[in-house]
């Protein structure tokens, strides 16, 4: 299913693109990228993870308007000094990472999308994906889908589906600018929404390159999962 990992090379100019304009309906009302893991909130993490990885030039973060602020003072209390812009999202995942798009830099080559609620993203898992999108234009980290599968019709198990032939696909989720900004501006022409952006690139018969994921770079989206983060990070202490 993947390469092998590529060596870093000279990379263009990156810039990160943190999507975190949801309303986390399934935290019960709370904002989850507030919500702390082992003392720092999730945001916090996440804006870090980038701020630290040496492929990374720029950061802007796309939230809600009610956020701006909160989320502009929590970047500098986590001197964040890679965040250039803090900007509103929009009522789609494709229109927030527009509008992050339009706000990234002009000199921006790639664009890395990456949830905001992934706090536990490595510096691995994001160059990987970096080096492969500056060589192909467009990559994703997945990882190996670990249940059995089944094809479900009128409630009933009706097949398998071959496990190996399946990925779970994570963020930073990075592409050249301009394909991206295309195939999502196409989607917002046609009436389009992907939850996914590698589905809106690949809407164009984009072939989007799959690089190594991790499992520890989970999603933040119920109450359990700060538990799991908690307990990931404690195993990766020890």
């Amino acid at each position: 299913m993947l390469g092998k990992r590529r060596k870093k090379t000279d990379l263009p100019a990156v810039c990160a693109v943190i999507v975190a304009a949801g309303s986390s309906r399934r935290m019960g009302g709370e904002n989850k990228l507030l919500l702390e893991i082992d003392g720092v909130p999730v945001l916090a993490r996440t804006l870090s993870a980038f701020q630290k990885c040496a492929a990374i030039r720029d950061i802007v973060l796309v939230c809600r308007e009610q956020d701006i602020m909160p989320y502009t003072e929590l970047a500098k209390a986590f001197s964040i000094d890679k965040l250039c812009t803090v900007t509103r999202g929009g009522e789609t995942r494709t229109e927030s990472v527009l509008a992050g798009i339009t706000a990234a830099p002009e000199n921006a080559v790639l664009v890395a999308v990456h949830d905001g609620a992934r706090p536990l993203v490595s510096e691995a898992v994001i160059t990987e994906a970096v080096t492969t999108a500056a060589e192909y234009g467009a990559a994703a980290p997945v990882v190996p889908v670990k249940d059995s599968i089944k094809r479900i019709k009128d409630g009933n198990i009706a097949a398998d589906v071959a496990r190996n032939t399946l990925a779970a696909v994570q963020t930073p989720q990075v592409f050249r600018k301009d394909l991206l900004r295309r195939a999502l501006t196409s989607a917002a022409e046609r009436g389009y929404s992907f939850t996914d952006d590698c589905a809106a690139v690949e809407s164009l018969g984009t072939i989007v390159k799959a690089t190594h994921g991790s499992y520890q770079n989970i999603k933040i989206t119920t109450p359990e999962d700060i538990l799991v983060a908690e307990a990931l990070l404690t195993r990766e202490d020890k």
